[in-house]
């Protein structure tokens, strides 16, 4: 092994934190000194980040987030099947109509019951 071997690392490692340290300068002189009230406002959960960890808010939130990730993992056994579906066969057919309609009659429930209205 030779030290030319190792040359090109050098050189991605060394160009990398030239232009990561020139990048976060740059950010740093012509970035907002200051939050704005937008910025500072509460989000995606409804209320003020930095507050008592006891107080009552809406699970409403929470719903939601389970939802998404219910539809997350429906579409991450949705691939794999898609990609394998020649090998599979019909039986894996079945199976997947299952999943889906008890996926789809968990979101009718769920629509039923205003679990997707947002005020």
């Amino acid at each position: 092994m030779f030290l030319s071997d190792y040359l090109p690392i050098l050189l991605f490692l060394l160009v990398s934190t030239v232009l990561g340290t020139m990048l976060l300068a740059l950010g740093g002189l012509l970035g907002p000194r200051r939050g704005s009230a937008e910025k500072l406002s509460p989000y995606e959960c409804g209320f003020e980040a930095f507050e008592d960890a006891r107080m009552k808010f809406d699970v409403r939130y929470y719903l939601v987030a389970i939802l998404f990730i219910i539809f997350d993992l429906e579409i991450a056994f949705l691939f794999p099947w898609a990609l394998a579906f020649d090998e599979i066969g019909a039986p894996a057919i079945v199976a997947m109509a299952l999943f889906l309609g008890i996926l789809v009659v968990g979101f009718a429930y769920e629509w039923k019951k205003g679990a997707l209205e947002w005020e």
